[in-house]
């Protein structure tokens, strides 16, 4: 395959603004007040129908996921090849589950969002998340949306806007808000054990480059999407799983807001190198050289004056991390691996980390209720250590007792407008940029966070209803 950087580029058309979205007219239009969707909740859905789109890597986990959860039903299948489709249709039949209506090819989630559902659940390339989300809220479902569900500004609030006009809930699938120790972390901080919030540090230091390079017909991102996008930006192109989990501790959108961000990128070095040595050196690969810098720092201030750090790094051979740092005038908790130091009173210091025994006495004792009632079996069902089963657990759970869910658009859209703020700094030798406030005044009134969980009871689920699924991803 010949190729050079200017061919590969030339892909990227579908990174431009978010296409019109016209030709659904099945939602009569409900318009919530800006900033109204923090605490928005719907009446609730007795039996939640599901269609799921993009059943590439991470589709048909959320496929078993949802299947397997009382009062969800996978309604609906669409993937750009028809063969995904199938191959998850059967998965239904082979577990006793109802078949779902198949739709497929390049605009087959059009007529799947047109048809009866109530949830469209988004697992497709970036490039496609706000739109598909955009069109199955003007359609009148609520839409559920991978990672990062938007990719600039203009996409950011038009998800915001369209989530108010339509009354439908629009939700970052951000999996790692539901991690045991994110949510140990939440816990301790509503319990006031680490005081006054003052710095958080987050990351997603992550080596992909295999999965970066490796021939989208093994399995990997289709059409090299993921490269391409690594291709054409820099700055912070995947800021959420470390900066969400933060967000909801310090409150933002829910009494703080972010105010400003700087961003800094290093020298992209570890992409070529890596094509070089597996393409050789005349190969398209080691001549494209990717815009994104192999680390990525952006430190962001709070209007009440909190910092958070948040790094980028999918390039460098470095062992997994999302670094989950919060610090408080109380003490600090950080991970990988899990280290906590807590003052005895105000006033005194913590100059020490607590040892092994004193660490696990804390994690149990505050550990997060969601993870007391159904960490188990969201354990033994899999997904990335869990926390993939608890988030659409929680999702099912909201919707089917009209909850407002745990992520609203507004948390969505500030965290992905990262994307592009972090690329305009990183670009302008670190240039501050304001953060638009996309609750439009709204983060000074809305309650925070609080500590939520689910009644299993009440779901009619047991350990015994689910089955380990290897087909989970945990990388």
């Amino acid at each position: 395959m010949e190729m050079n950087r200017r061919d590969f580029l030339r892909g990227t058309a579908w990174m431009g603004a978010t296409a019109a979205l016209s030709g659904c007219v099945a939602h009569a239009a409900k318009m919530v007040d800006a900033g109204g969707m923090t605490a928005f909740r719907v009446a609730p859905i007795e039996t939640v129908r599901v269609g799921v789109v993009g059943l590439g890597m991470r589709g048909p986990g959320a496929v078993h996921r949802l299947a397997s959860i009382p009062g969800v039903r996978v309604d609906a299948l669409c993937d750009l090849y028809p063969e995904r489709v199938a191959a998850q249709q059967k998965w239904l039949a082979d577990n006793g589950k109802p078949a779902a209506r198949e739709y497929s090819g390049e605009e087959g989630w059009r007529d799947m969002c047109q048809s009866d559902l109530d949830l469209v659940y988004v697992v497709t390339p970036w490039q496609l998340h706000a739109k598909i989300g955009l069109y199955a809220m003007e359609c009148g479902k609520h839409a559920a949306i991978e990672v990062p569900s938007a990719m600039n500004l203009e996409e950011c609030w038009a998800l915001v806007e369209t989530a108010e006009r339509t009354g439908r809930h629009c939700m970052q699938l951000e999996n790692c808000c539901y991690g045991e120790v994110e949510m140990l972390t939440l816990n301790l901080v509503r319990q006031g054990m680490l005081g006054e919030l003052v710095h958080g540090e987050g990351a997603y230091i992550h080596d992909l480059r295999e999965l970066n390079y490796m021939d989208p017909s093994l399995g990997s991102y289709q059409d090299y999407w993921r490269l391409r996008w690594n291709a054409a930006h820099t700055g912070n192109i995947y800021p959420t799983h470390g900066l969400l989990p933060i967000m909801q501790a310090m409150n933002i959108n829910r009494g703080d807001r972010f105010d400003y961000l700087t961003c800094v990128a290093s020298a992209q070095v570890g992409m070529d190198a890596y094509a070089r040595v597996k393409f050789g050196e005349d190969s398209w690969q080691a001549k494209l050289h990717p815009a994104h810098g192999d680390m990525s720092t952006t430190v962001i201030r709070t209007v009440k004056g909190r910092t958070i750090m948040v790094q980028h790094d999918v390039t460098s051979p470095r062992p997994y991390t999302r670094i989950n740092l919060v610090s408080g005038t109380m003490g600090i908790l950080r991970d990988y691996p899990l280290q906590i130091a807590l003052a005895s009173k105000p006033g005194e210091g913590a100059h020490g980390w607590f040892d092994a025994a004193k660490t696990n006495e804390i994690r149990e004792q505050y550990r997060h209720p969601l993870w007391k009632v159904a960490g188990e079996l969201a354990v033994k069902m899999g997904g990335h250590g869990g926390m993939d089963f608890l988030m659409d657990l929680r999702l099912a759970y909201c919707l089917q007792n009209g909850l407002p869910l745990d992520m609203d658009v507004y948390d969505l859209a500030a965290s992905c407008s990262l994307c592009e703020y972090c690329e305009r700094s990183a670009t302008n030798r670190g240039a501050s940029q304001d953060v638009a406030d996309f609750t439009r005044g709204g983060w000074q009134t809305a309650k925070p966070l609080g500590i939520e969980s689910v009644d299993l009871k009440k779901l009619g689920i047991t350990i015994d209803d689910v089955n380990e699924d290897k087909t989970q991803l945990n990388v």
